[in-house]
């Protein structure tokens, strides 16, 4: 098969939502669904008997928590596609992982709960979903529990996030009154199985309705949603797949992810018409092409531990043109270095198998001794490329760090370069004292660091508070230690570039104006 028509076969794209909408339960389905698993787990597995916890959430503080605290990555074929799904973290001290793996996606699924309609970590995903302009599709989960009125759920996704939607099914009731849904883009009906049935599809007359003699047509319920339904073809918005690819109209799914309906169903659709890879701008205004035979790529997470019992790293590439082949060199941009690609793996989540081949729009990951970091690009060729900078938050709050046993400094160390690497948390060091220092947006990734250093390193810390602060970058010929004061703490980052943390901003709009020559830098 030529690289084109393989390109043309991959779908690559992250699921996003708010904690607790089902994002990890419909992978825990799409996975079903492709034969990749042969049950469905849950995020929540309940009773300490149970081990249906999801194939996503690997790590073990997420099965004990119930939450995803790190993106995963799963390849699956269906229907003839080659389906890279990024599963990543909600809950919003996560952030940082999230915006980096969408950055390596041509189209995002959008998980919402029916429920509750769109909440804030969900808007705030889609901006950056929106910023880059990528196809967006939106699940209406749970609607086996009783939820808002799906008219009401359209309009506000509309309102809210400012992008038209094209409903492409309806439900036919919800919760112990869910019938099935009347499904617009495939003509028929899905009429929920009960009690062990599978569910069936019934297909639309031209005046659509059911067709045949069924019960069901008998119900206030199939009537009202027909009603709608034929409203919304006449006055909503049309379907356009050219605004669908552009990210301005996004094709609305209901369903349950718990109970599986209606995922087939948006599945099916997703494949058809969530885009092949497109291109990618690198620096200096020039265009990788997925089709060019030159293989690039950047990498845009790392992982620790993924295999404890080997203490082995992996760094996550997305392709972005070319094909891989095992055992080829690359050379890596920023130290202009040759790699060679010996030991690489596709993933199932924390399963791995070695690959032979990939090419654009697939993830592999390269086992890495600390060579490697993330936004780094790989290509091979003589001509020197850059992907463009990949998003680096500046932390807001800070902890020191000690180890609470002498004797596991070695331990306590390299857990902190290791888990530092993968970019949730940033390592500073006082200037003079050389104290540790850790910085993070969300108060939950020191909980998590502090316990994968405990139980990833044998590495028990004291970590003490120190508020939060507002980081700041100088040049290094710019410093004058004196600078420093109590309310400006003097430190240096893990690639030894000093930095200012300030108490608040008054503080920081004071050395303004005592030293007006000295540019302050930050992250973003």
């Amino acid at each position: 098969m030529s690289l084109t028509s393989q390109v043309a076969k991959r779908r690559t794209f992250a699921i996003i939502s708010h904690p607790d909408a089902g994002k990890t339960t419909i992978t825990e389905q799409l996975l079903l669904f492709s034969g990749a698993i042969r049950e469905a787990g849950t995020v929540k597995a309940k009773g300490k008997q149970s081990k249906k916890f999801a194939k996503s959430d690997w790590m073990e503080i997420e099965k004990q928590r119930g939450i995803s605290v790190t993106s995963s990555v799963m390849q699956v074929d269906y229907d003839g596609y080659q389906v890279n799904i990024l599963d990543t973290p909600g809950h919003e001290d996560f952030s940082e992982d999230t915006y980096r793996t969408l950055m390596a996606v041509d189209a995002a699924v959008m998980v919402v709960d029916s429920g509750k309609g769109i909440e804030p970590q969900t808007k705030k995903l889609f901006e950056v979903c929106s910023m880059r302009g990528i196809p967006i599709f939106t699940f209406m989960n749970k609607l086996d529990r009783d939820g808002r009125e799906p008219l009401e759920l359209v309009a506000e996704l509309e309102e809210v996030l400012g992008i038209d939607a094209y409903p492409m099914n309806w439900p036919m009731g919800m919760g112990k009154n869910l019938l099935g849904l009347y499904d617009l883009y495939n003509n028929r009906v899905e009429l929920r199985g009960l009690d062990g049935e599978e569910d069936s599809y019934i297909p639309l007359d031209e005046d659509g309705e059911a067709q045949g003699d069924h019960a069901f047509k008998q119900s206030s319920i199939y009537s009202q949603a027909m009603e709608d339904a034929q409203l919304l073809l006449e006055a909503g918005n049309a379907f356009d797949r050219e605004l669908i690819n552009r990210g301005k109209l996004t094709p609305v799914f209901f369903g349950s992810a718990l109970t599986g309906f209606g995922v087939q169903t948006f599945f099916d659709a997703f494949v058809d018409l969530a885009p092949a890879p497109a291109a990618v701008e690198a620096e200096e205004e020039v265009v990788v092409q997925p089709t060019d035979e030159r293989f690039t790529g950047f990498i845009f997470k790392i992982q620790a531990n993924m295999n404890p019992a080997h203490r082995d790293r992996i760094a996550f590439v997305r392709i972005c043109s070319g094909k891989f082949e095992q055992g080829m060199n690359v050379t890596l941009n920023r130290t202009k270095r040759t790699i060679r690609m010996a030991h690489t793996t596709q993933f199932m989540a924390d399963t791995r198998e070695e690959v032979q081949e990939a090419v654009a729009g697939d993830i592999i990951g390269l086992y890495d001794t600390g060579n490697l970091q993330i936004g780094d690009t790989l290509y091979t060729g003589n001509a020197g490329l850059q992907f463009k900078p990949l998003p680096q938050f500046t932390p807001e709050l800070f902890m020191k760090v000690t180890p609470k046993n002498v004797m596991k400094q070695k331990s306590f160390h390299k857990g902190i370069e290791q888990l530092v690497q993968e970019g949730a948390i940033q390592l500073y060091k006082t200037y003079h004292t050389e104290e540790y220092i850790i910085g993070a947006v969300g108060q939950l990734q020191f909980e998590v660091f502090q316990y994968r250093l405990l139980h990833e390193y044998n590495a028990e810390v004291d970590m003490t508070p120190i508020g939060n602060k507002i980081a700041r970058w100088i040049d290094e010929k710019d410093l004058n230690p004196n600078m420093s004061s109590s309310r400006n703490l003097l430190a240096k980052d893990r690639f030894g570039q000093p930095v200012f943390l300030f108490e608040n901003a008054f503080a920081e709009n004071w050395f303004k104006d005592k030293y007006p020559d000295i540019e302050l830098k930050k992250l973003l």
